[in-house]
């Protein structure tokens, strides 16, 4: 028996509890876009804002990038006037311009390896095949343009979230970068590394898998500051539990780890308890290898959080797989515009998804208040 749910409609579109956000739209459809409720109202906020976050992720932006040329000019439809919200909901957009469905045409029945195709026709019975439909990494651009309004809200409480990339493939970063080097070159390369000499050898392993057809992953790491103490629920509503659902809900992402995370296995609980001491009168930490929770419950110290991205599903390397429309199999190589490695891109998408959940628990909890004065 498959099992299809109680309901046959496609839900789970939505995520939050006192800031909401519902997403919606596919790859080839005329638009993605979100609806934010739950903002504070009087929130200063400009369209500029949130364009800069969403060119982050923005395609055809290098050579290890898709070649698909959107623009992602973010539209505001309602929830802002003379540059405040006004405390009902926020509602943007962005246009699908760059649209080719004729590839996809060719292989609608076929089940590409890697994707979702078998699974959302196995639940729904109907989906819109073009692009990966919504389950595309398109839609993160919905996330994108909510997590830059969360990134505003969090300037409230001083909170500050940053992402780079760690790995790619067997390339991986090997000194421990400063919050400067990291704000400084991880936006000023196409990989989002913030040691230029390990960005440019990243840059040549995606091109070399790449031109043998293939396509690579990578690894995230995600960095907030200023977190204070006492974010966070028990049981189920842990902050670190809410965060880890946040983060693997993004396209690629397979595993999710905080502070020393798959490395506690190897270490003893000498290790990896975190020290107290006082200094100044105050209670710290002399090591964070919790990163920045414990007891589902923030410290105070750095939120520590690292994702690990698969290689892009699709690629030209032939693979096996069935077409359900003769119910025979086949081999498929991918033809169309993909990213050879999806990592760079989904480097501002985690920060995205970080910042709203420190922002909902924020509101929360009364850091960021229910209107922000005149």
């Amino acid at each position: 028996m498959i099992y299809t749910g109680r309901r046959y409609r496609m839900e789970g579109n939505s995520f939050g509890r006192c800031l909401r956000m519902t997403a919606w739209g596919e790859s080839h459809q005329k638009a993605v876009g979100v609806v934010l409720d739950g903002l504070p109202s009087g929130l200063k906020l400009k369209l500029e804002e949130i364009q800069e976050e969403v060119d982050l992720r923005r395609p055809g932006q290098s050579e290890i990038s898709t070649p698909r040329k959107e623009e992602d000019r973010v539209e505001i439809l309602s929830g802002l006037f003379q540059g405040k919200t006004t405390g009902s909901p926020l509602s943007m957009l962005v246009y699908n311009r760059d649209v080719d469905s004729k590839p996809y045409e060719k292989i609608k029945n076929i089940m590409r390896p890697g994707h979702a195709d078998y699974t959302y026709r196995l639940k729904y019975g109907f989906h819109d095949y073009r692009g990966g439909g919504r389950s595309s990494g398109r839609e993160t651009v919905s996330r994108v343009m909510a997590g830059a309004v969360a990134k505003k809200l969090l300037k409230h409480p001083g909170i500050k979230v940053i992402a780079h990339t760690t790995q790619i493939a067997d390339v991986s970063l090997e000194k421990t970068p400063s919050i400067k080097e990291i704000e400084r070159n991880s936006r000023s390369n196409p990989v989002r590394c913030s040691d230029p000499e390990t960005a440019d050898l990243m840059m040549k392993r995606i091109q070399e898998i790449a031109g043998a057809g293939d396509s690579s992953g990578g690894i995230v790491d995600v960095v907030a500051l200023g977190v204070p103490p006492g974010l966070g629920d028990p049981v189920y509503n842990k902050l670190d539990a809410v965060l880890a659902k946040a983060l693997i809900s993004i396209p690629a992402v397979k595993g999710v780890e905080f502070g020393a995370g798959f490395k506690s296995p190897d270490m003893r609980g000498s290790q990896m308890n975190d020290p107290y001491r006082i200094t100044n009168g105050k209670v710290v930490f002399e090591s964070n290898n919790s990163g920045g929770i414990l007891g589902g419950i923030s410290t105070g110290m750095p939120l520590i959080a690292r994702i690990a991205v698969k290689p892009t599903s699709s690629i030209s390397v032939k693979q096996k797989t069935v077409d359900v429309g003769r119910m025979e199999e086949v081999d498929l190589g991918i033809e169309g515009r993909h990213d050879p490695n999806i990592t760079p891109r989904v480097v501002p998408v985690a920060e995205a998804m970080t910042a709203f959940v420190l922002a909902d628990y924020c509101i929360a909890g009364g850091l960021i208040p229910p209107r922000f004065p005149k």
